[in-house]
This record gives C-alpha cells, structure tokens and sequence, in this order.
C-alpha cells in the first residue's frame, strides 16, 4: 500500500480552485468510492490520494483514504489522514472518529478516548457516539485498574492454579482423546475432523495441550536454529489469522506435518477469523507430538492488546472460559521470536531493525516472556514491515518502521545470511520477493477477513537448495461465522 501523500494542506481554501479542479478532484473521489465499495482497497487509495492532489482543501478526502487505511491495516498512514482532514476542517467530525479508530487498533486507547470525548461535546445526542465513548471509557478503565494491580515479580501464573484432576470427563463427550496423557497421531487426525464438524474438544484436554506446550517453549531460545538435511522437504507458512479451513487445506494440499514433513508457522495463528481456538489447539497439538519436526514462531496478534481487540479473548472465553484466556497470554509470551534455517536463512514475523548493529546473538538472548514494548529489537521483530525505498521510515502500521532493501542487505551481510522470510502483510499472490529476492513475505490466509481477495501461499525449501519455491491457492468454504465475530464491538464497527 503506498504511502499517502507528503503534501500538506495548503493555506487558502476550495474556493481558490477552479470549477474544473473541483470537478475532476470529485470525480477521482467518486471513482475511489466505487473501488472502495467493490473492496479494491489499493485503487481506491490510488484515486484518493488524486483527489487530493488536486483539491487539499477537501476534509472528506482525506477521511475517506484514512478508512481504506485503515481497511488494510495501515494504521498509522490512517492516523496520518484523519490528522489532516483535521488540519483542514476541525469541525470535520469523521475525522474524530477515524482517528480514535486508528488508535484504538494499535492500542492507545487512552489517545483514542480524547477524540471520542471531543464527538461526544460536539454530538451530544448521537447514541452512536456516546456508545463508542462509553465503551472506550471502559477499556481504559480497565487498563489502569490491571496495571494498578499487576505485581510482575509476584503475580501467580494462572498456570500455577489450573487442577487437572479436578475436570471429569463426561460420559457423552465422544470428542478425541489423548491417551495417557499424550498427543497421538490418531488424535491430531480426530481432532481436525472433529473441529471441522465445528465440535469442541473437551476443556480438559484443551488445557493439557496448552500446559504441555507451554513446557516445550520455555526450554526454548528467543531465537531457535533449524537443520534441514538435504534431499528434505521443509514448510514455511505464514499468517493464518483463525481461517480453521484453509490451514486444513495446507495440510491437504502439502500433507500432514511429521517428522518427514515439517513446517514453521510464521506467527499471527490467531483472531479476526473467527475459528482461532481450533487453529492454535490443532498447531499446538502438531507442536507436542513431533516438537522438533514443528515450530512456531510469535506474531504481533500473540499478544494480549490484540487478542482483546481482534477476538481471540472474546472466542475463548466464549468457547471455555477467561482462565484459559489468561493461559493462552502465558504460553504466547514463551513463542520463541525467530528461527534461523540452516544458518542461512531468518525468519521472523514482522521484519527488521532501526539500528544497523542487530546480530542473532543479540536476538536469541532477548528476554521475550512478556507483553512486546512500544519499540526496540523485540517489538519490530513482531511489526515492522519491508519499503521499496532505501533507507529507513515511520511504519504505515504506527508501531515500528519500514525498512528499504539497504538496510536488509547490511543486516545479511553482518550475520552471514542468504535472507530473511517474513510474513505480517496481505500480498495478491500469497507471497512477494522484494528487495532483490532478500526479503520474501508469505501470507497464508486466503481471502483474508473473507474480503481481501487475495490468494494463500506456502513455502518450500529443498537443501542443499535454499532457493524458495512457492506454492499458492484459493480459499475454501467455511461455516456460516463471519470473520471478526468474537471481536470487540467498538473495533469491529470500524472495520
């Protein structure tokens, strides 16, 4: 997605220009509605961002291109254009709310409420207003009341409180079953069907997944090495966001993970699409039976802003119960952050640095077990994102930054790689090769949010052959549940 325009409102006023400038900025705006209402984000931007070029003096331009940024994740380029709309015409109203909207989407729900309060004196009698200003009011309440409590260095692991022995089995679940205790091969194929018939697997055996895994990523590294012996097939997979029937149908299409045929799941397993549960338990259960034949590695969406946000939270406690939220944040904070294959090549979910100095032995010793900061190593790993352009630039996201084929290319040479696999964004094709080939993106969630169109794609390396070959495919149907339906409210009338 581009970026939005450099150019600044400029003093004067729509009355300056000529009937014709106005006339055709407002046709490019009606053209980009068109785009925007067919879902082509990306044109619509386009033909936004002419509009404005011509007329800078319109508010609604710049608020129409805040929400196709926002539409496409680009927060902060979204909080960019409802500043501006502002600059032009702080009576803009929209502008408030696209802004407090872009905010709350990379969680400085704090900033956000500002706005809504600034709605809410201008509109006192919109509903709609106050709704959203209440709600946001909560959050942030919320938020304060849980820092106010929250002793790191004391605080119990819900994990620590969790009675297994306590939970029975009743005698008309017929769902899957571990036996002894353990992950078979037999259980993971039941417990795929079982979900894709959109059946719940008992919470007992839910929780003994996630205490089991939680173990194996504790014993593990910020950064895990992965050998590949040659004449072997390895898969790199990158963003599933919840879509249950498209990971089925990777493993349809690629087969089963084993130790013949292991994957690496690139992080973001989980919200927006609305069967997350059933992603993660079944990634996590592949994890526990053939632990070094399967690795996962911790999106920007493992976390627990997100998770509140994006509906993860809200489908588990939906789906079990708020403890096992709780969990799920513990072992999310034990998901090692990158995995180096044979050396050669690094993958991480979101991408590179703001400093030219990262080495792997930097990041392998990163203390990850906790919620990601506001910035550094640890933050841009989970965030950042690849530019066209040299050098280094705000993100679009408002969280981390962009970086250009220059600095991808310093990092290689001074950990002695042959390039990186990232994943984090939607691409047409499933995938994009950019800076020279260095810097591959792979995206695994079809028709992501079952608006975007785009494609799913995998990867395969073949040692001693490192070169990536790619693998792409269409979404498949799923059950009648819209994406976003465990969402929170406010965030979800957004989007």
């Amino acid at each position: 997605m581009a970026a939005p325009t450099e150019k600044e409102p400029a003093s004067g006023s729509e009355s300056d220009l000529t009937d014709e400038v106005r006339r055709t900025a407002e046709e490019l705006k009606n053209q980009a509605n068109s785009y925007f209402k067919d879902k082509d984000y990306e044109k619509a931007t386009e033909f936004y961002t002419r509009a404005i070029d011509l007329n800078p003096y319109n508010a609604a331009y710049y608020g129409n291109r805040s929400i196709a940024y926002l539409r496409t994740e680009c927060f902060g380029y979204a909080l960019s254009d409802a500043s501006k709309a502002l600059e032009v015409d702080s009576s803009y109203v929209k502008g408030y709310y696209r802004r407090a909207s872009a905010n709350m989407a990379i969680g400085k729900f704090k900033i956000a409420l500002k706005d809504f309060e600034t709605v809410v004196k201008v509109r006192p009698n919109d509903k709609d207003a106050k709704a959203k200003f209440t709600e946001c009011n909560k959050i942030v309440k919320r938020q304060a009341f849980e820092r106010a409590i929250r002793v790191d260095d004391v605080k119990k692991c819900v994990s620590e409180s969790i009675n297994l022995e306590s939970m029975d089995i009743e005698d008309d679940y017929g769902g899957p079953a571990l036996e002894d205790g353990k992950v078979t091969v037999k259980f993971m194929e039941d417990l795929m069907e079982w979900f894709k018939a959109q059946k719940k697997l008992h919470r007992k055996y839910a929780y003994k997944i996630l205490l089991d895994v939680k173990e194996i990523f504790e014993q593990q590294p910020s950064l895990v090495d992965i050998k590949i012996s040659d004449g072997s097939k390895f898969t790199v997979c990158g963003d599933i966001h919840g879509q249950y029937y498209d990971l089925m149908n990777i493993f349809k299409l690629n087969g089963n993970p084993s130790k013949e045929n292991p994957y690496l799941f690139n992080g973001d397993f989980v919200d927006r699409g609305s069967f997350s549960v059933e992603c993660i338990l079944v990634l996590f259960g592949w994890k526990l039976l053939i632990p070094d034949s399967f690795f996962m590695a911790r999106g920007n969406h493992e976390t627990e802003t997100m998770n509140q946000m994006y509906g993860f939270e809200g489908e588990v406690k939906t789906k079990y119960s708020a403890q096992m939220a709780e969990l799920f944040t513990e072992v999310y904070n034990l998901l090692p952050l990158t995995h180096c294959i044979n050396s050669k090549i690094l993958c991480m979910h979101g991408g590179l640095f703001s400093r030219d100095d990262v080495t792997l032995d930097e990041i392998k010793k990163i203390d990850r077990n906790r919620q990601p900061p506001d910035s550094g190593v640890m933050c841009e790993l989970l965030w950042s994102d690849p530019q066209i352009l040299p050098g280094r630039a705000p993100s679009k996201r408002g969280v981390a930054i962009q970086f250009g084929p220059d600095v991808t290319q310093k990092f290689l040479e001074l950990n002695n790689l042959d390039y990186i696999i990232r994943s984090h964004e939607v691409k047409p094709l499933g995938y994009e090769e950019a800076h020279n080939g260095k810097c591959i993106t792979v995206f695994s969630a079809p028709n992501y949010c079952d608006q975007m169109g785009n494609k799913g794609a995998f990867i395969t390396l073949n040692p001693p052959d490192l070169s990536p070959k790619f693998t792409t495919y269409d979404c498949v149907p799923h059950p009648n549940v819209k994406p976003m339906a465990y969402a929170n409210s406010l965030l979800a009338s957004f989007m």
